[in-house]
């Protein structure tokens, strides 16, 4: 099915108004409250549940064959992530193994 232009803005002036609509809902409701102690101690737990969701889909494709470059920098990414504790490295080792491999092997 072939989307014109037009269809096209239109779903994404759609898109963006929903977003700011769901975004508005929180601060309007929300904004100027004190949220209670369970509720930010389960919304500390948020950017930890996104990602996986977010790198998930990279590493493993609709189609089945995944990368093992990318496989490889994951476990890396993972295992300094768990054994130093700190965000910053395990990302720097995570692209350093995909980048720096990458490029010497071609």
């Amino acid at each position: 099915m072939d989307k014109t232009p037009q269809d096209i803005w239109i779903i994404i002036i759609a898109m963006g108004v929903g977003t700011y609509l769901i975004r508005l809902s929180f601060i309007g409701l929300i904004g100027d409250r004190t949220l209670p102690p369970w509720l930010l101690r389960m919304l500390r737990y948020t950017p930890v549940a996104v990602l996986p969701g977010v790198v998930a889909p990279m590493l493993v494709p609709s189609d089945g064959a995944s990368d093992p470059m990318q496989l490889a920098a994951a476990l890396v990414t993972l295992v300094v992530g768990l054994t130093t504790r700190n965000v910053l490295y395990a990302i720097i080792a995570g692209f350093g193994l995909f980048f720096g491999a990458g490029a010497l092997i071609g």
